[in-house]
């Protein structure tokens, strides 16, 4: 499934913001925990690929819609997820971008609060409303 593939992806991403990669064997654990097809890893490969080769532009897009905060303010969780959505978003034209946004805002419920997906579905709500 699709979902369990982009949670792997957030898995990477966020796991590259706190300075940090996983390695060929740490992908691989990841993948098999999640119970990945080779169609859903190489997604998420892809999908995580993305985010680092287009990371500094899908930063700025997120610090143009984010004026009340500064870039450190934003929890890493949920910057994971709008970096995620945003590669969709500008790289996966087989993905509806309301589709990328509803992703993201789960994964930061999931994976930080309730408010935090408030604050992710609003963000990127406004890219793509713009």
């Amino acid at each position: 499934m699709r979902r369990d593939a982009r949670e792997a992806a957030f898995q990477i991403v966020y796991a590259r913001l706190l300075g940090g990669d996983l390695g060929k064997g740490a992908r691989s654990a990841l993948y098999s925990r999640a119970k990945l097809s080779e169609e859903e890893r190489a997604f998420a490969e892809r999908l995580a690929q993305t985010v680092e080769t287009h990371r500094e532009e899908l930063e700025a897009r997120i610090s143009e819609k984010v004026v009340r905060f500064a870039d450190y303010r934003i929890y890493p969780a949920d910057k994971a997820a709008m970096l995620v959505a945003l590669a969709e978003i500008g790289y996966f034209d087989e993905i509806p971008p309301v589709v990328s946004v509803s992703e993201a805002a789960a994964l930061a419920r999931k994976f930080s609060s309730e408010s935090s997906a408030d604050f992710v579905n609003g963000v990127l709500g406004g890219i793509i409303n713009a």
